[in-house]
């Protein structure tokens, strides 16, 4: 049974969450939208080659159209996408997304991409936070991810919520396996969350982005 937290959490994100950064930089996190096309095509431009191997684990020079719809055209059930805004600009700064395992429906892949001048803020952090109490409330208890077995730097953000076991190793590839935490959302957030579920309504956020 749902939380009176964790029944929020949709209404929250559907509008743009206020999060701060422990840096004291002002971000929002939403869902990603089918209109967020550009936003997401400017965003992928601003990864370095290197984040952009270590996120599809393939050189992507570019994403095509039919990867725009892709990643954005989405059912927030078995597909769910939470982008982080730059408060300032507006502009795309982060995604973390899951998609369901057909076979296992409690189980969901994961990632999370950060811009390059954006890393190392928290914003990974807080948008896994963020897409682990979406995927609660759509029934996943379970994160599965596969990545660069160098990529120090998300096996550590995964580490952060909880235990991390390696279920498979491939040439350079880890797959790793990890449950999803009950509890884990970043302060800023967990404050509103508790706020809206003592309200009948959600809480209404100043400036949200539609």
């Amino acid at each position: 049974m749902r939380s009176p937290q964790e029944s929020r959490t949709l209404e929250l994100v559907s509008f743009g969450a206020p999060i701060t950064l422990r840096d004291g930089s002002h971000v929002r996190v939403r869902q990603i939208r089918g209109s967020d096309k550009e936003l997401l095509l400017r965003g992928f431009e601003r990864l370095s080659p290197d984040s952009r191997y270590r996120r599809f684990l393939a050189p992507i020079p570019e994403l095509t159209e039919g990867m725009a719809r892709y990643l954005t055209e989405i059912d927030h059930h078995d597909h769910e996408a939470i982008v982080g805004l730059d408060e300032a600009t507006g502009d795309g700064i982060g995604v973390a997304r899951y998609v369901r395992d057909p076979e296992r429906p409690e189980v969901a892949e994961v990632a999370v991409t950060v811009i390059d001048d954006w890393q190392g803020r928290g914003l990974g952090t807080s948008l896994l936070e963020v897409i682990s109490a979406r995927a609660r409330e759509e029934g996943i208890t379970t994160f599965t991810a596969l990545l660069l077995a160098t990529n120090e730097e998300m096996m550590d953000l995964f580490r952060r919520l909880g235990p991390v076991r390696i279920v498979d190793r491939e040439t350079g590839l880890v797959v790793i396996e990890m449950p999803i935490p009950a509890i884990g959302l970043a302060p800023a957030l967990t404050k509103l969350l508790r706020i809206a579920a003592s309200s009948d309504v959600a809480v209404p956020l100043d400036g949200a982005r539609r």
